[in-house]
């Protein structure tokens, strides 16, 4: 008997030791050897770059950089100088310098080839292979904030997100929408015109907040109804979960599993985003809106289809998983980045009087005192180059990443599977062989006759990303913007506070890091 025993240990023991060599060996080539592998292919080719650490990559060279721009961001605080890109990510400023316009660099184990040279970039956009998708990295190390949603999802799985989502943002259907901007953004001029009236006139204002809370208002209620998704509270958790986030590293393997006290308020702002968003679900189911189908209405549709076609919901994904992720993914790319914008353009008009005075004199002439309505937004020239300028200038988002799911070949170079290709969109767009030699002013009548007369090669204007994987809501954030800037044009003229202090940051989108602050006068 006891010999039987000691066999059984003995066993259950090789077992156990069986078992920690392949996890051990199946951690060693995800973090070590596949990444080596991968990079090996890459340089041999005569691609350069700085060279990584076992675990943390050039993290800690990236780090190093950054800490030692500080003291000369410092001389000059006020100056507004829209070359901005070497400020804000001086490691790829330093390293494109160094190395060429394409260079190979790794955060942990994940390896970035950083493509800044336009024709290979234009490959790139090209390319309408599935075989180049979202890196895997959004719905593991970004999952809190992304997780399997159509922004971080590949395959018959993102065919399917998209076939859901994207026909709720076409152009006929961002027409019905319009009214409904205009009434948000009309009840927030209305608390500007008090403080205007009780400052005696003239009031100074940080548009920030407010215009977060605005496109959060006008996301809820384009597509999700208008009583029951408490919008702004879910936006405001996304945008502390975005910025909790961005002070992480990406790709050290094994650190988004340790309960770290950054994990840890992670994982407790996801809990509480995601148990709000089931609470606006249960509600909305609850609901009774007649006939009306809005954007959360067919998510529960398609998440209680339970057919077996293999490219709807993935077997291993709840239906409340679903839901969740595509909602975040749906405020957060509607929320946010239009927010953002809408701050840098009322900056950018703050700062050049006369496109402001142009701009109103436009939105004036063509709607006089009614309010813009989807049919007058597209006459609206004027306007819509400033926006296109600001988008140029300072684009929300600071890179399009694609990774290769297979071997995959551009300009002649084989990257391998697994490999990212990164394409920093703020350095495209400031290209001064694209844009020509005032490629770092603000000049809106660049655009005067599009993008293809604005740029040598149009494909390197991104702001809302490019090819298959374009942001499928980029009618909808220019309409609002349009909304928003022609009501605040018909009703104020600003300039820029004295306590304005230019210094754009990056937090996991291009944001002012003091916020906006304007002198806002009652016309």
């Amino acid at each position: 008997m006891e010999e039987s025993m000691i066999i059984a240990a003995q066993m259950l023991l090789s077992i156990l030791l069986g078992a920690l060599f392949i996890v051990i060996a199946y951690v060693f080539d995800a973090s070590i050897s596949r990444p080596r592998r991968l990079r090996s292919g890459i340089v041999k080719q005569g691609i350069r770059g700085p060279v990584p650490s076992i675990l943390y990559g050039n993290i800690p060279e990236i780090k190093r950089i950054t800490e030692s721009l500080k003291p000369m961001e410092k001389r000059s605080p006020d100056k507004m100088v829209h070359d901005w890109f070497p400020a804000v990510f001086p490691h790829l400023e330093q390293w494109r310098n160094e190395y060429g316009a394409t260079f190979l660099y790794s955060t942990g184990a994940i390896q970035l080839l950083c493509v800044t040279d336009a024709e290979m970039v234009k490959e790139m956009i090209l390319c309408t292979s599935l075989n180049l998708g979202k890196p895997s990295y959004l719905s593991t190390e970004r999952g809190p904030l992304l997780g399997r949603g159509i922004l971080s999802s590949n395959g018959p799985y993102w065919a399917y997100q998209r076939k859901i989502i994207a026909p709720e943002f076409y152009l006929e259907r961002v027409k019905g929408m319009v009214s409904l901007m205009v009434e948000s953004t009309a009840a927030m001029l209305k608390s500007w015109e008090t403080k205007a009236e009780d400052s005696g006139g003239k009031v100074e204002i940080t548009v920030d907040e407010d215009f977060r809370s605005l496109s959060a208002d006008i996301i809820s209620r384009a597509c999700f109804g208008r009583n029951y998704v408490p919008g702004g509270k879910i936006c405001s958790m996304l945008q502390s979960l975005q910025r909790v986030m961005s002070r992480g590293n990406i790709g050290v393997p094994g650190m988004r599993h340790l309960p770290t006290k950054h994990n840890r308020e992670l994982w407790r702002l996801e809990r509480d985003i995601d148990s709000m968003i089931l609470d606006a679900v249960k509600r909305r189911s609850s609901d009774d809106d007649g006939d009306k189908k809005d954007l959360l209405q067919l998510l529960l549709a398609a998440a209680e289809n339970d057919g077996d076609d293999s490219s709807k919901i993935p077997a291993d994904m709840t239906t409340n998983k679903f839901i969740v992720d595509n909602c975040k993914n749906i405020y957060l790319a509607g929320h946010e980045t239009t927010a953002i914008s809408a701050s840098w353009c009322l900056m950018m008009l703050a700062a050049h009087p006369d496109w402001q005075a142009r701009a109103r004199g436009e939105v004036l002439a063509i709607c006089g005192t009614n309010t813009p309505t989807a049919d007058v937004l597209h006459n609206m020239k004027v306007l819509n180059m400033v926006i296109q300028e600001t988008l140029r200038l300072y684009p929300p988002v600071a890179y399009v990443v694609r990774e290769a799911l297979q071997d995959i070949h551009f300009k002649g170079l084989n990257i391998g599977r697994g490999a990212n290709i990164q394409v920093p969109i703020p350095r495209m767009h400031q290209d001064r062989e694209l844009w020509g030699p005032d490629a770092h002013e603000f000049k809106p009548e660049r655009f005067g006759n599009g993008v293809s007369g604005a740029c040598k090669i149009p494909q390197a204007y991104m702001p809302f990303g490019f090819g298959s994987r374009s942001c499928a809501g980029q009618h909808f954030a220019m309409a609002e913007l349009k909304v928003i800037l022609s009501l605040i044009l018909s009703k104020f003229r600003w300039s820029l506070s004295p306590a304005y202090h230019h210094s754009p940051v990056f937090r996991l989108a291009i944001q002012p890091q003091h916020g906006v602050s304007i002198l806002l006068e009652k016309l």
